[in-house]
């Protein structure tokens, strides 16, 4: 119950915001309704990232295994599988290691790339040894290789709610990306169990992960 008082004390929603259904997704939102979520969104981002680096690094090198553990459990077979994984940013729950087992196991990895602003990511195929640069965030990503549709797409969550939207960093990468594709990939997203919410307030343009792996 502590916890769950902790979380409603710090994701009070503006006054407005409880007329807004958690399923509310209306392309016809009020403009002045949008800008409260948006205000709250980057207030809850801040918290919510500020609380994950608060863990030493150990706690979150204990947590990433747990989460490692139950990707295996989720999602089953990986040979002949391209899984698009990501690479560690502000705390995130760091998946290197698991990546290296996924080819061992006959898997492919990829990795995001921003290729320009308001466009989707390009993923593409990484494997240990190949080279690396610097991208957007200061994040590494892949300096070459064509781009690739992954089956499996994980992605970070800085928080997520009960029906498995995802909260981001705000740039809309992951949905615009999700919105192109000619096909679905199954989609997980990964965090800290502390990082649940009750809602992110979704709109017509957020789509939920198909899971949530936590530790």
């Amino acid at each position: 119950m502590a916890d769950e008082a902790i979380i409603a004390k710090h994701t009070a929603p503006p006054s407005f915001m409880h007329e807004l259904a958690s399923d509310s997704r209306d392309a016809q939102t009020p403009p002045d309704a949008w800008s409260e979520v948006s205000k709250w969104r980057r207030a809850e981002r801040e918290r919510l990232i500020n609380e994950r680096l608060a863990l030493a690094p150990e706690e979150r090198q204990i947590r990433s295994g747990r989460i490692a553990s139950m990707l295996d459990l989720t999602i089953g077979k990986f040979s002949g599988r391209i899984v698009g994984t990501y690479w560690p940013f502000r705390g995130e729950p760091d998946l290197r290691n698991w990546g290296i087992r996924v080819i061992e196991r006959g898997g492919r990895i990829a990795l995001p790339v921003v290729i320009r602003k308001g466009w989707p990511l390009e993923y593409r195929i990484w494997t240990p040894g190949d080279p690396l640069e610097r991208g957007v965030w200061n994040i590494l990503v892949p300096s070459r290789g064509p781009a690739v549709q992954p089956d499996v797409m994980i992605a970070p969550v800085v928080g997520f709610d009960e029906a498995h939207y995802r909260l981001g960093y705000g740039g809309g990468f992951f949905d615009r990306t999700l919105a192109a594709m000619p096909r679905k990939p199954l989609t997980i997203g990964v965090g800290y169990a502390q990082t649940r919410i009750p809602t992110i307030y979704p709109q017509s343009h957020d789509i939920p992960m198909d899971v949530v792996v936590t530790d």
